[in-house]
């Protein structure tokens, strides 16, 4: 591996994934999650990967958000940096909007990534495309089909609800918005993905590739981030987003709640419907702005049910 332990204790496990606190031979605590299985090291190699393209752009802007060293990757097991527990606080949460809109602000070549990709175990496409490429086809191409697909075929999804989400994909992209440049986002970015540490809020276990920069916040809103009118704010006043971003907040979390369905069943699929219909009601001309009624989306509080079973981290 790289790096020798004097000492390791298991903390968790989470997607058959054990999570170790470790001691290194030189000292320093470190993080290390392990797998076992045929082709599981590849999400740990893809978790690294991500890791450190989101460190680049803390290191050509020392404002961007923070994100733990990756100490050593090999085969079936992963070493970062260990941080010291913290909390969110209304000025971190803050700091932390300011320093995600810094890293969405690095950008990307494209929209995808080089590297295979992988979210809560699932194997997600990561075709790159460069613009002229809109973002709202390569979303419903690539998070949005086969997600539905393997919903589907699991038996996880009513036939209304499945249609309501072919009815998005159709129109995604005219629903997504005004184009914008391929952003570095964090992919997965929930709750508990961020780790308060240090006054700060830190990057951890990504699908990052190049995406849209509303996909972030929105999958903020969906699991209740703490302090979540802080963070827009924070994130408003150095990269303010376009006109109808409350709107478009359901198209966003469609994707991370079809992940959801394929992994914890048919629970999950009357918020993909309802989120799937929100998002269609947004392409309709209506008077005053914000979350459509019936979204899953919510800014300040935690959507109601949408905690995932037995949490989502790894």
């Amino acid at each position: 591996m790289g790096v020798e332990f004097s000492e390791a204790a298991v903390i968790g496990e989470s997607h058959g994934a054990r999570h170790l606190a470790a001691t290194l031979t030189d000292g320093r605590t470190a993080f290390v999650k392990q797998v076992t299985g045929a082709g599981r090291s590849a999400e740990l190699a893809a978790e690294a990967s991500g890791l450190q393209w989101l460190a680049e752009a803390r290191a050509a802007d020392g404002a961007a958000a923070p994100v733990p060293e990756v100490i050593a990757v090999t085969g079936d097991t992963l070493v970062i940096e260990m941080l010291p527990s913290g909390r969110a606080t209304p000025e971190a949460a803050a700091g932390f909007g300011a320093a995600l809109a810094r890293t969405h602000a690095a950008g990307a070549r494209a929209f995808g990534a080089p590297w295979p990709g992988y979210i809560a175990g699932l194997p997600v496409p990561t075709t790159l495309s460069a613009p002229p490429t809109r973002w709202g086809d390569w979303y419903a191409e690539h998070r949005l089909v086969p997600y539905l697909a393997m919903a589907r075929d699991r038996g996880f999804l009513a036939a209304a609800d499945a249609a309501a989400v072919e009815a998005v994909i159709a129109r995604a992209g005219e629903l997504a918005g005004p184009p914008e440049p391929p952003a570095r986002i964090h992919g997965d970015l929930w709750s508990g993905n961020i780790v308060w540490s240090r006054g700060m809020g830190w990057l951890v276990d990504p699908a990052a590739h190049g995406g849209h920069r509303e996909t972030d916040l929105a999958m903020l809103a969906l699991f209740g981030a703490p302090y979540i009118a802080e963070i827009l704010r924070g994130y408003d006043e150095v990269a303010p987003l376009a006109g109808g971003w409350r709107s478009r907040v359901p198209l966003h979390q469609l994707h991370p709640l079809l992940v959801h369905a394929c992994l914890y069943g048919a629970s999950y699929a009357g918020q993909v419907g309802a989120a799937a219909r929100a998002a269609l009601r947004s392409g309709l001309p209506r008077a005053g702005r914000g979350s459509p009624a019936g979204s899953p989306a919510r800014y300040g509080a935690r959507a109601a049910g949408n905690q995932p079973p037995g949490g989502r981290n790894g």
